[in-house]
């Protein structure tokens, strides 16, 4: 009986059934003002009992899309509902630490929290979620998330798909394992991955967009700890046009892209030779990695199991419908944009961060510290160009997110660097037994008092300790502060 049970639910975590949901697109708020309220709600998620969730603005699962133009000075109000405290991040935003959202920033419940900055960064894909430590990977879990898209001038003046939910979709992908009565597993003793996929909150989506034109899926890993191997069934090339940060300066070819946790992919599908009525599959070629790939276990179940786990499978149902009424994008532009990186030569400082992990048990550590909220870790002056070496030498691969700059990878131990992960970084992959460096500036925000984190995008990782923080000082202020921090070191 368990083995049929088994096989049937395969089949449905592995999108082999042939009915589909239709895809939830979340409702898109534009503006300079923007508010939110996170409580707890249910959702239908399948067949039986309704699933305690967590959203924002009557959402069941997820919130709004908050739309921003650079430049713009943007005030927020985040009020919590929960009966638990919460944090509110601004994923990938270059603004003042006190204004970030991380642990230090709590929202307690029945609480508003208002901050208000500069949006600084480039046309893009960002997103906010939790960041409470030691409650992000639970509030995550049920939901408490959304999308953030900038708009600037330079993206507004390419012929580009920008049709909201038409043939610009935003699409978050993610998954659960669902206990006995419907309800999401929190806990994740077992396995922190889910066994059924969830595109915007659904299972096995479906989408249908127009024929004739290229689209823009804006894509979102919001998991757990699962990373992506994207692709379509078909084997068709798609384009990435642009990551964390905003543009890349040209279209990248490709047939396959990771996708890790935390890190964003705008892609354009060419849908201009597709009739009305095709169908294609965006999938996970999760299958054939080496053990520390995220998802790439063999187990099915038990410890770190899940029925996702090495295989393919599917992400989200395309269908072709008819073709849009104008403004169609047909042709793919050469040039996209002339982002001028940081190099080598502009180099002031560089660090070394070493991922620990001290064996069978025991928690991943950044430099064998478990996070502290009290110790700085680290301390940048303001206006340095750093390169930090992030090294995973041990077991497991991670998702590295820092907190304040957006960064150029400029080298890893095992290769070139991808061509699709050239632009502007916030979040990058760190497969086991390799270092990756990165270069960035530290730039317009100093702060001795509120730090930035930097930790993996995990959030059983982050939760369990796998986090730091650092100061951006002063120039004046940087040796007193290293004092600090070193008589705080001594003391412990």
């Amino acid at each position: 009986m368990r083995s049929c049970l088994l096989v049937a639910v395969m089949a449905a975590a592995l999108g082999s059934a042939q009915t589909y949901n239709s895809l939830w697109i979340p409702d898109a708020i534009a503006g300079s003002s923007f508010d939110l309220t996170l409580r707890k709600t249910t959702k239908q998620v399948r067949p039986g009992d309704p699933t305690v969730t967590y959203g924002y603005n009557d959402a069941d699962f997820w919130g709004p899309t908050l739309i921003m133009t650079k430049g713009d000075f943007v005030q927020l109000n985040v009020k919590n509902e929960l009966t638990e405290d919460t944090t509110t991040h601004w994923h990938g935003f270059h603004i003042p630490a006190e204004m970030d959202g991380g642990p230090h920033q709590t929202i307690e419940a029945g609480t508003v929290w208002s901050p208000s900055f500069e949006v600084k960064n480039n046309a893009g894909t960002y997103w906010y979620h939790p960041h409470l430590h030691e409650s992000t990977a639970k509030q995550l879990t049920l939901g408490a998330g959304g999308f953030i898209i900038i708009q600037d001038e330079a993206e507004a003046a390419l012929a580009l798909p920008r049709s909201y939910g038409v043939d610009d979709i935003p699409i978050v992908l993610t998954s659960r394992r669902f206990l006995t009565n419907n309800q999401f597993d929190t806990n994740m003793t077992i396995s922190p991955y889910g066994d059924f996929m969830l595109t915007n909150g659904i299972l096995n989506a479906q989408v249908t967009l127009p024929a004739g034109q290229f689209v823009r899926l804006r894509l979102l890993n919001a998991e757990i700890e699962r990373a992506y191997n994207l692709g379509f069934a078909d084997g068709r090339k798609f384009y990435v046009i642009a990551n964390d940060g905003g543009l890349l300066n040209a279209p990248v070819a490709v047939t396959r892209a990771k996708l890790y946790v935390g890190e964003r992919l705008e892609i354009l599908v060419d849908l201009t030779g597709d009739k009305p009525g095709a169908q294609l599959d965006l999938q996970a070629f999760n299958g054939g990695f080496s053990l520390g790939f995220p998802g790439g276990e063999p187990q099915q179940t038990g410890l770190f199991g899940s029925l996702l786990n090495n295989k393919t499978f599917n992400l989200l149902h395309i269908v072709v419908g008819e073709a849009a009424a104008g403004g169609a994008v047909t042709a793919l532009r050469e040039k996209l944009a002339e982002n001028t990186y940081w190099t080598d030569k502009d180099v002031t400082n560089r660090r070394t961060i070493r991922v620990v992990d001290r064996g069978p048990g025991t928690p991943f550590t950044f430099d064998g510290n478990a996070y502290d909220m009290d110790r700085i870790d680290q301390i940048v002056e303001l206006d340095a160009v750093e390169a930090w070496t992030i090294v995973n030498n041990r077991t497991f691969g991670h998702s590295f997110h820092i907190h304040d700059v957006q960064f150029k990878i400029v080298a890893r131990s095992s290769g070139v660097v991808a061509d699709y992960e050239q632009g502007w970084k916030d979040t990058v992959s760190i497969p086991n037994n390799e270092s990756v460096t990165i270069i960035a500036k530290f730039d317009d925000f100093a702060d001795d008092k509120h730090p930035f984190m930097y930790h993996c995008h995990f959030s059983n990782h982050e939760d369990e300790g796998m986090m730091g923080q650092f100061l951006v000082v002063e120039k004046a202020k940087s040796s007193a502060a290293s004092e600090a921090k070193q008589a705080h070191k001594s003391a412990r």
